[in-house]
C-alpha cells in the first residue's frame, strides 16, 4: 500500500464549516434565531456537538478498520448542509477509500465498523436527550419525528410515556438523526455500508435484492411519504453500479462475522423509520 499524505487543511475547513451549519440548525431546533447574534447561535451547540460526535465516530469506525487492514483511506470529509428546519445542518461525512480491499474480512470490518460505532454513540445521545425532554400530552402540530421500533421503546423506557406525547430536546433530535442515518446506511444496496456488509458476507452481487428494496421504497413513496422517492433512485443506481470485488473473494469471513451481519440486519429493522418527518399544522 502506498499511503498518501492527507491535505489536513481541507478536512479541518470542512469540519469547521459543518460545525457552523450544524450549530445554526441546532439553534433553530432549540427555537432560537441562529442568525440573530452569538447568544442565539450558541444555543445550537448541544445539538451540533452531539450530532458531530455521532458522525465522527461513524466515519472513524470506517477509517480505523481501513488502517487495521492496510487499506489506503482518507480521514473523514465532513459535508456542510442547510442550516434551516427541518434539516440537521449537515449532509453527513465520508471517507475516501483509495485502494482495493485485500479480502472480504477487511471489507466486512470496514463496512460494519462505521454504522456500529455511530450507533453506540447515537444510542447514548438519544437516551441523554430523552432524559432532558418533557412529556406534554397537549402538544400538537409542528415538526413531528417518526418513530422506529427502537426510539418508541426508548421513549417508554426512559420517560414512561407514549412517543407522540414527548416534546424532544435538541440533543434527542441529534440522537434521532444519528439513528436515522445509521438505518439509511445499513440498507443492503451497492456501496452503502449495508451493501459492503452483504457483499462481504455472501461474496457475490445480489441484484434481486436491490430490485426488492427499490420496490419497497416505491411502496413507501406511494403510501407513506414522497421523501422515499429519492431513495428509490439511490437504490436503483447503487444496484446498477454493483460492488467491486476484493483482491481475494474466495476467503470466507467466518461465523463470527456472519453473526455480525445478521445483527446488522436486525439493527436496520429496529432503527428503520417509515415516515421520518411530518409537518402538522
Amino acid at each position: 500500500m502506498t499511503g498518501r499524505r492527507p491535505r489536513l487543511w481541507i478536512h479541518v475547513a470542512l469540519f469547521v464549516a459543518t460545525a457552523f451549519t450544524a450549530t445554526a440548525a441546532g439553534a433553530a431546533w432549540d427555537g432560537a434565531d441562529p442568525f440573530g447574534g452569538a447568544a442565539g447561535l450558541l444555543r445550537g451547540l448541544p445539538f451540533s456537538l452531539s450530532l458531530l460526535a455521532i458522525l465522527f465516530c461513524h466515519e472513524m469506525g470506517h477509517y480505523l478498520m481501513c488502517m487495521r487492514h492496510g487499506v489506503d483511506a482518507s480521514p473523514p470529509y465532513f459535508v456542510p448542509g442547510i442550516p434551516l428546519l427541518p434539516f440537521p445542518g449537515t449532509f453527513g461525512a465520508v471517507i475516501r477509500v483509495r485502494s482495493r480491499f485485500p479480502n472480504r474480512k477487511a471489507l466486512f470490518d470496514m463496512g460494519a465498523g462505521g454504522p456500529w460505532a455511530g450507533f453506540v454513540v447515537a444510542l447514548v445521545v438519544m437516551i441523554v436527550g430523552l432524559r432532558l425532554s418533557r412529556v406534554d400530552p397537549s402538544a400538537h402540530g409542528g415538526l413531528l419525528f417518526g418513530d422506529s421500533l427502537l426510539t418508541a421503546a426508548l421513549a417508554r423506557l426512559v420517560l414512561g410515556a407514549q412517543p407522540d406525547t414527548v416534546v424532544v430536546h435538541p440533543i434527542a433530535v441529534a440522537g434521532w438523526f444519528g439513528l436515522f442515518i445509521t438505518s439509511l446506511n445499513l440498507i443492503p444496496a451497492g456501496q452503502l455500508d449495508g451493501g459492503h456488509i452483504l457483499y462481504a458476507a455472501t461474496g457475490r452481487r445480489t441484484t434481486w435484492l436491490g430490485a426488492l428494496l427499490a420496490a419497497i421504497a416505491a411502496w413507501l413513496t406511494w403510501r407513506v411519504s414522497e421523501n422515499w422517492l429519492l431513495w428509490v433512485l439511490i437504490i436503483v443506481l447503487m444496484t446498477r453500479l454493483g460492488h467491486p470485488p476484493t483482491l481475494d473473494d474466495g476467503a470466507s469471513v467466518g461465523l463470527g462475522r456472519l453473526a455480525m451481519a445478521a445483527s446488522s440486519l436486525i439493527l436496520l429493522v429496529v432503527t428503520f423509520v417509515p415516515d421520518p418527518i411530518r409537518i402538522v399544522p
